[in-house]
Parts: C-alpha cells; structure tokens; sequence
C-alpha cells in the first residue's frame, strides 16, 4: 500500500512540476525538464529487437538496437547509426552473461510510459513533452576510463572533451554538435 502511494506521489509530480532532477537538489535552469547529477554514471536507452519495427516512432527518439548492437536516433529520413559503424556486445565482460537473455525472458507492459511535461499521446517509455525545455544528459569526464563496466545502450555528456558519447557495448562513439 505504501509503495502504491508513494508511486502515484512520484508520477503526479512528474506531471505537475514538469521539471525534474535526479542524483541533485534542483534543475540547473528552467530551461531544463530533465537533469542529472553528478557522478560517473549514465543515462541508458531502452533495448529494441530492431528499431526497424518500433511503431510511431518519432524524430528525436533513441534506442538501443538488438539486430545490430548500436545506438541509433529517428529522423525524418530513417535511423541514424550513432555508433559509427562498430557493431557493440549485451554481453557482460565482468560476468559473461549476454543481457538480452535476461530482457528477453522479462514481460514488457506495452502501456508503461512516464511522461515529463503535459501528457499527450507520443509513444515511448520516458517522453519528455516539453515544448521549450530540453534534457541535460549525464556529464561524465573521460567516461571510457571513469565509468565501469558500461552498458550497451549508454549516453553521458563528456566534460572533458565536450562531445556526447554513447557506448554500444564495445565501444564509446563521440559526436560532436
């Protein structure tokens, strides 16, 4: 019972305030619907068998492709590859077990969605429905040698080279703006 409460607390919130921070006290800017802390961890897409079939995806959404183990964004004109070229690994080098297994053997609720922002009926897990804020990713210096062990799938903010980084499971990509 209190878990419930406390749950329908937290997504009540996240629709009324439309700002959120987490691992931090506050939102950097107003400017910001969604902002992490500090700290050398980072933001991890979802997992899709092939974004080839996600439906009503939208430009601007990003997952983490199963078929060929890479990050990629929607745009107009299809998927963008994010990982350049370098196909990546769910297999975990630590413990050797591929986390696709695990993924595969769970159920997905088609319906679960949190939504920051007013709610409207874009498709995805985490849909940010600002009009005018924008997501401030994870920053991490150096994430290849600061974050352990990442996972396939992963974004952060590089602070030291001022780039987006996305880690494929093999290795991390940098894009710059």
């Amino acid at each position: 019972m209190k878990n419930s409460i406390l749950i329908s607390f937290i997504l009540f919130s996240f629709a009324v305030n439309a700002q959120v921070a987490i691992g931090k006290t506050s939102v950097a800017s107003q400017s910001v619907s969604l902002d992490f802390g500090a700290g050398n961890r980072g933001l991890i897409l979802p997992w899709v068998t092939n974004v080839a079939s996600v439906t009503g995806a939208i430009n601007g959404t990003m997952a983490y492709d199963l078929a060929d183990k890479k990050v990629k964004v929607k745009y107009a004109s299809g998927w963008k590859d994010l990982s350049v070229n370098t196909s990546g690994t769910t297999v975990d080098p630590l413990t050797t077990i591929d986390g696709a297994v695990i993924q595969n053997a769970a159920t997905e609720t088609s319906t679960a969605k949190v939504a920051i922002g007013t709610l409207t009926s874009t498709p995805g897990v985490l849909v940010l429905e600002d009009t005018n804020k924008a997501m401030v990713l994870p920053k991490v210096a150096n994430p290849q040698t600061n974050i352990i062990n990442p996972a396939p799938g992963m974004m952060v903010y590089d602070t030291a080279t001022k780039l987006l980084a996305v880690f494929n499971g093999s290795v991390w990509t940098f894009w710059k703006q």
